[in-house]
């Protein structure tokens, strides 16, 4: 059995319960962005998804409970904002939503792509609420995610950034659609649109070179 050190273990753990806890409210149809943002009590919710998690990942929920991450301790850091709003999230790098009719999968296709809204600190809480909610209305593209005030060492710089996915980089009248929906919601700067081609073999745009595909 491979060794895993233990804050790596941790980090994998937190975001594995954090997957199932959002499964499994938006399936009951009680999204985690919504119990915190209308302060509602999702106590008894969250302690049956933690024992189930427990149950099945009895590792994992040794790894959390080593790093002090209790399930009250968890809960109150869910209250409190992380896991939906950007500047208040530290135990992951990103906060990610599907659209009600995107396959998750499908932002990790060859063929899909995004756009790209790099945002100040001061800016992203609340762009971020305004890409979500258009996200899980079905407005925008298949899913978007925005990274988070956990320090990233792949970050370039200090900025935060959201990425709106569109399932196919080719299909422009798509790709299009989502854009002018982003500028109708008061994105009007100019944004460039990245497909997973160039993600996927590791280039980013740098001094006289450009890798964005579309930019509007």
């Amino acid at each position: 059995m491979v060794d895993v050190e233990p804050e790596a273990l941790a980090d994998v753990a937190y975001g594995i319960f954090e997957i199932v806890l959002n499964r499994d409210l938006r399936a009951a149809g009680r999204p985690l962005f919504k119990l915190v943002e209308e302060q509602v009590d999702f106590a008894d919710d969250f302690s049956r998804i933690f024992t189930e998690f427990s149950d099945e990942y009895p590792l994992l929920a040794e790894a959390l409970l080593e790093r002090s991450l209790t399930p009250g301790a968890i809960y109150a850091m869910l209250c409190a904002g992380e896991g939906v709003v950007p500047t208040r999230t530290t135990q992951m790098y990103w906060i990610v939503l599907d659209a009600p009719q995107g396959r998750p999968e499908a932002v990790d296709d060859e063929q899909a792509g995004k756009w790209l809204i790099f945002l100040e600190k001061d800016r992203v809480d609340e762009a971020w609420k305004c890409v979500r909610d258009m996200t899980a209305e079905g407005i925008l593209g298949i899913s978007a995610k925005v990274s988070t005030a956990k320090p990233n060492p792949d970050a370039r710089d200090d900025r935060f950034v959201i990425y709106v996915y569109t399932p196919d980089w080719q299909n422009e009248g798509d790709v299009m659609r989502v854009r002018e929906e982003l500028r109708s919601a008061g994105f009007v700067d100019r944004l460039g649109y990245k497909r997973n081609l160039e993600t996927f073999r590791g280039e980013y745009s740098k001094k006289g070179k450009k890798v964005t595909y579309y930019s509007s």
